[in-house]
């Protein structure tokens, strides 16, 4: 599928917009796979476009905070295997969905995404406020029983992160709550990881099958890269709460539309 100079401007622009958001607070999707969509891409190729395009950025942002990531293999390399297999699976998923029936999924996706990342700070206060004997925020007292729930957790996350995955962040964050941590830095460097290796089982798998388009992903990268930087040079100035009331609102808005042009 050929690219114009004024489809690239678009998507380059587009995911420029994808990637501060990521840097910032995430829900840089709500912006990106819209701006595929209506570019008249397939929906299947266009999921599939966007997450090998957000891709480096997340993988970039996993390395930046290895520094904070301190949790013991015996808790991690469950959590990471689950992720990788549901990633894949998700991804495989996806591939088999006809495009008509995932076009008529879009806009509860985004819906669902939508209030994941608008009430995910409170469904985290929830399991984090739940009772747990003692928090750990480096995992290493965490019992086998907790490991193989947090587990079975991450992997129907991680499905949904490879079939799609707007709001896949808050879903992992609600799961190391309930595994006992508290500290948001170190939690979300576990999340980071774990979305980098569902997304990166998601990334091989569309490669595998030729499902991405290579001229608008390449353009994406670029903008995605060049956001994401922006984005993490400004995250100090930016106010948070500010930055998630515009991603919310264009989610809002982004289901909306697709309610109404696809229903």
């Amino acid at each position: 599928m050929g690219l114009h100079l004024g489809q690239a401007l678009c998507l380059l622009f587009a995911a420029v917009i994808a990637g501060t958001l990521n840097a910032l607070a995430g829900g840089g999707s709500f912006i990106s796979f819209p701006a595929l969509l209506f570019l008249r891409i397939p929906a299947v190729e266009a999921n599939a476009t966007n997450t090998v395009a957000l891709w480096p950025g997340l993988a970039a942002s996993a390395v930046a905070y290895m520094k904070r990531l301190n949790a013991p293999l015996r808790v991690l390399l469950p959590l990471l295997m689950t992720s990788v297999a549901g990633g894949w699976a998700g991804a495989l998923l996806l591939l088999k969905t006809p495009q008509h029936t995932f076009l008529h999924l879009v806009p509860w996706l985004l819906l669902s995404g939508t209030l994941l990342f608008a009430f995910g700070n409170s469904i985290r206060a929830i399991f984090g406020k739940a009772p747990v004997p003692d928090f750990d925020d480096d995992l290493r007292n965490t019992s086998w029983q907790a490991i193989v729930l947090g587990s079975i957790a991450e992997l129907l996350v991680a499905v949904y992160g490879g079939y799609f995955g707007a709001g896949i962040g808050f879903m992992t964050l609600g799961m190391l709550a309930m595994l006992g941590m508290r500290d948001i830095h170190a939690m979300g460097a576990i999340r980071t990881l774990l979305a980098a290796a569902i997304n990166a089982a998601a990334v091989v798998t569309f490669i595998a099958a030729h499902a991405v388009l290579w001229p608008q992903c390449l353009v994406m990268i670029a903008g995605s890269l060049t956001g994401g930087w922006f984005g993490a040079h400004y995250a100090q100035k930016a106010d948070p709460r500010k930055v998630r009331g515009v991603v919310i609102g264009i989610g809002v808005a982004m289901t909306a539309y697709f309610f109404v042009t696809v229903y």
